[in-house]
């Protein structure tokens, strides 16, 4: 797995985190791969969820500034939808501290 689809994973980590993941939330995933220029492959890879417990790994290893960029996007990516739930803030708050930030 490459970094980039590691950071989409954990996006999507937070987004599926309270059990729905509205248009909102789709299209900000989406957005992100473009951006990202994920292959249908990795696409594929972040959308079925693939390997998602070795992606907090791979973004640890990445700089402090890279990691906080990444909890960001969770934070974005989670309020997509106008709210964040207290799930999502609970994964995010996991996250940060799974990648050595908090």
């Amino acid at each position: 797995m490459n970094t980039k689809t590691a950071k989409c994973l954990l996006v999507s980590k937070v987004l599926v985190a309270d059990g729905m993941m509205d248009d909102a939330e789709h299209a900000f995933l989406d957005n992100l791969m473009t951006k990202l220029a994920l292959d249908a492959d990795e696409r594929k890879s972040v959308i079925e969820l693939e390997n998602w417990d070795e992606a907090e790994g791979i973004v640890h290893a990445l700089s402090i500034e890279e990691r906080l960029e990444i909890i960001e996007l969770m934070v974005d990516a989670a309020s997509a939808d106008g709210r964040l739930s207290p799930t999502e803030l609970a994964t995010i708050k996991r996250v940060e501290q799974a990648l050595g930030i908090k």
